[in-house]
This record gives C-alpha cells, sequence and structure tokens, in this order.
C-alpha cells in the first residue's frame, strides 16, 4: 500500500492520541512512601515546621475556624458575608449550577457590584458548563467580572484533564470559605426524589485568608490574565481565634507530585492513635491503602472511615471505591457507608489535633489531576468539632464487614471491572 504524506501524518496522529488515552487509563500513580529518619509528635515545633515545610506553606497564628455543616447553614453565612463585603468578592467553583440558590447568590452579588464592590468570578469550563454567561448579564452589566477556567477551546486541548475543583469565596481579603460544595440546589433543597446532599464548609478569619487569597488569584490570571494586587485584594489581617491553620494550595505539575497529597501522605504516615476520614469518593491508591494498612498493623491506629452509600451520584464510582475496601478491612480498618443522603464532606482528622479540610477527595483525580485547596488545623477544639459531625455520620451509616465485602454479588464485581479501567478518570 501506498502511503501519501497525510495518511503517514494521520496514522501518527492517531498513534499518538491512543497512546495518549492509554496512558490517562493505565499510567501507574505515582508511589509515595514516606521515610523518615527521626520521628517527631504531632504537637511538636518540629512536625509544624516540617509539615508547613513539605506542603510549602506557611503556619498562620491567631486563626479562627468555624465549622458550617450543610448547606442550610453555610449558604446563609456566605450570604451573609456577601452582603456585608465593602471592598472586594473573589469566588472560584468547580459548580455553579442554575437554580434557587444560585439565583439568590448572583442578586447578593449584583447589589454589591452596584455598591462600588469589585466581584470577580472564576468557574470551571466544565463543572459549570450549563451555566451560560448570559446567566451572569445583569451581574457584569454592574462591573463584575466573570472568567472561565480552561473552557472548551482547542488551545486548551492539553489541558482539558486539569480543573479547578476549587470551592472558594474570599470577602474583603480576610473573611473566606472553602470545603466541598459548590452553589447548586442540591445541597440545599435536593434534588427530585433525592434529598439535599450531606457537606460541610469553614468560615476562615484571620492572616491564613491572605493565602487563600493568593489561591484564588493563581486560577485568576490564568482565566482573565490579569494579576490582584493591592491592600483591597491583601489587606493585613487581624489574628482572629486560637487556632494554628496553613492553606495548601494544591496545582497538579508535570512531574504528577502535588503539595495536598504531600501533606495527606505526611499525616497518614504520622498518625499515632487514630485517622478519621470522610470522603464522598475514597479511590485510594496503592500507597495511601499501604500507609493505611502500616498505621493499622504496625502503630495500633484507628482508621474509620465514612463513604458514601445507595445515594452516591456516582454508581459506577461507588463500585470502583468497593473493589478497594477489602486489603483496609482485611488488616482492622472500619469503613461505613453513609444512609441518608450523598455524602460530600472531605474532611481528615488525626489524632484529634490535626485536621486537614477542603476539597480534595482520595482519588487520583484530586491527588494528581485537579487544582484543589485545603485547610490544615492544629487545634484540638476545630478537631473535636469535626469529630461530633463524624460521629453523627457514622451513627447514620452501615458499616461494612470484611465478610459482607467478600459476598458481593458477581454483577456488582463484573461492574467493578469497568471502574477499575476508568479509575484513574474517576
Amino acid at each position: 500500500m501506498d502511503l501519501s504524506p497525510f495518511n503517514v501524518i494521520a496514522i501518527i496522529a492517531i498513534a499518538f492520541l491512543s497512546l495518549t488515552l492509554f496512558l490517562a487509563l493505565f499510567e501507574p500513580g505515582l508511589p509515595y512512601k514516606v521515610r523518615t529518619t527521626t520521628t517527631a509528635p504531632l504537637d511538636s515545633p518540629d512536625f509544624l515546621r516540617i509539615i508547613a515545610a513539605v506542603s510549602d506553606a506557611q503556619i498562620h497564628d491567631g486563626i479562627r475556624v468555624d465549622v458550617l455543616t450543610n448547606g442550610e447553614v453555610y449558604y446563609d453565612a456566605e450570604l451573609d458575608a456577601i452582603r456585608r463585603a465593602s471592598h472586594s468578592i473573589n469566588i472560584e467553583a468547580y459548580i455553579f449550577q442554575k437554580g434557587r440558590i444560585a439565583l439568590r447568590f448572583v442578586e447578593a452579588l449584583v447589589e454589591r457590584a452596584r455598591a462600588g464592590v469589585q466581584v470577580n468570578i472564576v468557574l470551571d469550563g466544565i463543572g459549570s458548563f450549563a451555566t451560560w454567561n448570559s446567566y451572569f448579564q445583569e451581574l457584569v452589566a454592574a462591573g463584575g467580572r466573570v472568567e472561565w477556567y480552561h473552557p472548551l477551546r482547542w488551545q486548551m486541548l492539553p489541558r482539558i484533564n486539569n480543573r479547578t475543583h476549587r470551592e472558594i469565596i474570599v470577602i474583603d481579603g480576610c473573611v473566606g470559605f472553602l470545603g466541598g460544595a459548590g452553589i447548586a440546589d442540591h445541597w440545599l433543597t435536593g434534588r427530585g426524589r433525592q434529598p439535599r446532599w450531606r457537606d460541610t464548609m469553614f468560615r476562615v478569619e484571620g492572616p491564613a485568608v491572605n493565602a487563600l487569597q493568593s489561591c484564588f488569584a493563581e486560577n485568576w490570571i490564568e482565566a482573565s490574565g490579569e494579576l490582584l494586587t493591592g491592600t483591597d485584594y491583601f489587606p493585613p489581617c487581624l489574628e482572629e481565634g486560637e487556632a494554628r491553620a496553613m492553606i495548601v494550595d494544591s496545582t497538579p505539575s508535570a512531574g504528577r507530585a502535588t503539595r495536598g497529597r504531600m501533606l495527606f501522605q505526611t499525616l497518614l504516615a504520622s498518625a499515632g492513635k487514630s485517622i478519621h476520614i470522610t470522603t464522598p469518593y475514597f479511590l485510594p491508591d496503592y500507597s495511601i491503602r499501604q500507609e493505611m494498612i502500616r498505621a493499622i498493623t504496625e502503630r495500633g491506629v484507628e482508621v474509620r472511615i465514612v463513604a458514601p452509600g445507595k445515594h452516591m451520584d456516582h454508581l459506577l464510582t461507588r463500585r470502583s471505591s468497593r473493589r478497594l475496601f477489602g486489603q483496609l478491612l482485611e488488616a482492622g480498618a472500619q469503613i461505613y457507608e453513609y444512609c441518608p443522603s450523598m455524602i460530600h464532606t472531605k474532611s481528615m482528622v488525626v489524632d484529634g489535633i490535626w485536621s486537614v479540610v477542603g476539597s480534595t477527595n482520595f482519588d487520583n483525580r484530586s491527588f494528581g489531576l485537579n487544582d484543589e485547596v485545603n485547610l490544615a488545623v492544629f487545634d484540638e477544639s476545630v478537631a473535636a468539632r469535626l469529630e461530633e459531625d463524624f460521629a453523627r455520620d457514622v451513627g447514620e451509616s452501615l458499616p461494612v464487614s470484611y465478610e459482607d465485602w467478600r459476598q458481593r454479588s458477581i454483577l456488582e464485581r463484573a461492574h467493578e471491572l469497568l471502574g477499575w479501567i476508568l479509575e484513574r478518570q474517576q
């Protein structure tokens, strides 16, 4: 067969795209193993210095952290803060979905923009795909700005798999919100026959908010080409509470490592008493599973995990998640499936003193593909408040035993096989 130059180029292009797809699905995850020559207690100055260095983040003193449980609480708190804004409002969201709660946000933002407040919004080009520019027409007319992160354009194809999964609101540079919830009705009133999602957001005040603003500024310049500076965006923030905390800005590098993953892996490897995890998408890779197993078998750490039950929004992801339960259950981990609704809270509490909350799921997308942001808090009272929610969620969940897991149906196991193929993209 005589191949023309065009056909040769076409064959090369198809081969390249096929290889790219294969690597996206089957490329081995980056192995993480913590090597330590000395151990430092989690409440020691040495550990604080180490965790800050590993995470490339600054420990801030005088931080106030409020745990806002469920949409009826955090949406009211966010809207109240927006209505009080005097200089700037910055919002970054993976999901901003048209509906009743979104309309309340738009109305509040329009009012503040008309009052002269700078309103800047970054929305993910896929996560908020169905919310068009026309939805923000009144806000833009009032002076607000709405930009899209990695929209569906040809020049964005090399970055199409990198999304901003962050959910951030920063008011006047000194009041911030972050967590797992975007802006959509299913977080407040439910959708159809599905009850409203169980989720948690966190209000942060104090010097750490400057770092949260910096996280927003990183993706604002990518989306808009504009660099945010000045005291309206980065004012001096007074100490507001007793907690010590750091903002960990996690963006995937060409080498696939992220600061967020390094934070989680270090804390898992350092736990001495307990690891309590709540996550909507529990797809831990080999390195995380081994770290948890070592914590249980070598140090006697209690590992408890709350994951979604029958109300999970993606059945295939639930099947993929359950496929990975076996080794952990056999080692002694306790896994619970939440019953009342879809659970979307993303939190980890270690030894009752360290809490990590934010947008990161226990999956490859969060640890290696998406832009994420987490708040790591060194404070017993914040940890105790999260443990209250954790205990309540466990009480509304069904435990999964190793024997139950082994008796999964053939249909479920077949579904898991498809989930395994797509696991790195879930």
